[in-house]
């Protein structure tokens, strides 16, 4: 009997302080300098080298065929599912078109299928 008020005390305790998590989207964290996000493409100054697919180190950027006013362009397609967030993709982009940003709400899907972003969509 004693034992079960004391377990009503503790929970009514919980209860009764102030949250321990943030508010998430009303409150959104505050990330630190070096925080590595979302990918971003500018499609517009991209050379289509492939040097990005070819320094991930989990495969997961694939060069995609986009037809344009030129013809036909490779473009990076990104499985986020895939990626580290190391960043070597940005660092090896000669035009420095491909970036990480700080955003970070675009990752979250309950489908498997949303996290292979194409190139349109990564802008």
């Amino acid at each position: 009997m004693i034992e079960n008020i004391k377990k009503i005390g503790v929970a009514l305790k919980i209860l009764t302080n102030k949250r321990a998590t943030v508010e998430y989207p009303e409150n959104k964290e505050i990330l630190p300098d070096n925080y590595r996000g979302m990918l971003r493409l500018d499609i517009d100054t991209c050379i289509s080298c492939g040097a990005c697919a070819r320094i991930c180190p989990n495969s997961t950027i694939t060069m995609v065929d986009r037809d344009t006013d030129r013809g036909i362009k490779k473009y990076p397609e990104v499985n986020l599912e895939r990626c580290f967030f190391c960043g070597l993709c940005e660092e090896v982009c000669p035009p420095k078109c491909l970036v990480l940003t700080k955003s970070y709400t675009e990752v979250v899907s309950f489908d498997r299928r949303e996290f292979i972003k194409e190139p349109e969509e990564l802008n």
